[in-house]
């Protein structure tokens, strides 16, 4: 048994950027990860490239995080947003560049890399990491929280729950946080694959696996009327179609729980076919999913909860999700640094120290 300020259940890219955050105001803090490893998923990222997140602006960024996400994410992005996180980076010693689509990579383009920061960082700030320790329940307590694990039991005044969502669990996110949520009196939204491929008739495929369409428009259509467009690229695949932009319609989808629809693919060349999907494959493959805490019982402003206080929740394991493109990446960033940030004024510590911008590079003579 043991006493700390917070601890940090979820050892992915929320709760490594929140143990990092917690050593930067000197919290004392404990990261618990039920895998033998963190950061299972984030090695995943990108085609292990880890696209961190994109090169636009704060205000662009919740425009194309659409609504609720945006308006919920505006104070979290605003606080630690794409340049501030690029700047974050290059401060640990990890230089960004900037790719097809304002993608942003790690110079190195190895998500290993990125990992290897973090765990670094922890080590240097002295945050403690324990791998290996799946956590069987959360209760609330006089003084704080209790978690407790297989093998141990701790006691801290301040829980953040950075979980994930339900999709790949092989690398951990299992939906295990949403119970402890929901055990805590939180509501959980109904999970859904947010960023997936389609299922379609066998002729959409005959004679065309494997073939990759490098820029196409995609319309979503419901009942014969537009409700988004999305673009990027449209591949073949013996299950079905994907591609960033059929994975971006599959968000769209979800998150407007719509029942019928028609993708109006634009290919480069002029021509146009449309689909019309039989299902969208399964969760547990999608990159993201949509569902999770109900925004509407967390604090934006601290991602603190409205049911329980002194419960905190950072990245997938909200109802948030985004398109491809480093958007996600950047949200579990965002929420994680927020939520340390409003528990280190609770304790007493004071802010992050401001990130500075790169110096303006002089013109040649």
């Amino acid at each position: 048994m043991g006493k700390t300020d917070i601890i940090i259940i979820g050892g992915g890219a929320a709760g490594l950027m929140a143990g990092c955050a917690a050593g930067e105001l000197g919290l004392r803090t404990l990261v618990l990860e039920r895998k033998h490893k963190p950061g299972r998923k984030l090695l995943m990222c990108g085609n292990a490239r880890c696209n961190l997140t994109t090169n636009i602006s704060d205000g662009r960024m919740l425009q194309m995080l659409g609504e609720p996400v945006g308006r919920f994410l505006e104070t979290a992005i605003g606080a630690f947003s794409p340049s501030m996180l690029q700047r974050w980076f290059a401060a640990g010693g990890l230089r960004t560049v900037v790719k097809a689509g304002n993608k942003v990579y790690p110079h190195t383009e190895r998500a290993s890399d990125v990992l290897n920061l973090f765990t670094d960082q922890l080590r240097d700030k002295n945050i403690s990491l324990a791998c290996s320790s799946v956590v069987e329940s959360v209760e609330k307590s006089k003084k704080g929280f209790c978690v407790a694990t297989g093998n141990f039991w701790v006691e801290s005044r301040y829980v953040l729950i950075a979980t994930g969502g339900i999709s790949y669990p092989k690398t951990g996110s299992v939906g295990d946080g949403q119970e402890w949520a929901k055990r805590l009196g939180h509501t959980i939204e109904p999970y859904r694959p947010g960023l997936a491929g389609f299922e379609v008739e066998p002729y959409v495929l005959k004679g065309r696996i494997g073939t990759i369409y490098e820029r196409v428009v995609v319309d979503v259509l419901s009942e014969g009327r537009k409700i988004a467009e999305t673009r990027g690229v449209y591949e073949i695949e013996k299950w079905g179609v994907g591609g960033t932009a059929i994975t971006d319609a599959s968000r769209v989808v979800a998150r407007q729980r719509l029942e019928t629809v028609v993708l109006r693919i634009k290919l480069e060349n002029g021509k146009i076919e449309e689909i019309k999907p039989m299902r969208v494959r399964p969760v547990k493959e999608a990159m993201v999913t949509v569902g999770g805490v109900m925004l509407n019982e967390i604090d934006s402003r601290t991602m603190e909860s409205r049911i329980c206080p002194g419960l905190y929740f950072a990245g997938e394991v909200l109802d948030i999700d985004g398109p491809t493109g480093g958007y996600n990446l950047q949200a579990a960033f965002s929420t994680a640094r927020l939520a340390v940030g409003a528990i280190g004024k609770r304790c007493g510590k004071g802010g992050f120290h401001a990130l500075e911008k790169p110096a303006k590079r002089r013109p040649r003579k």
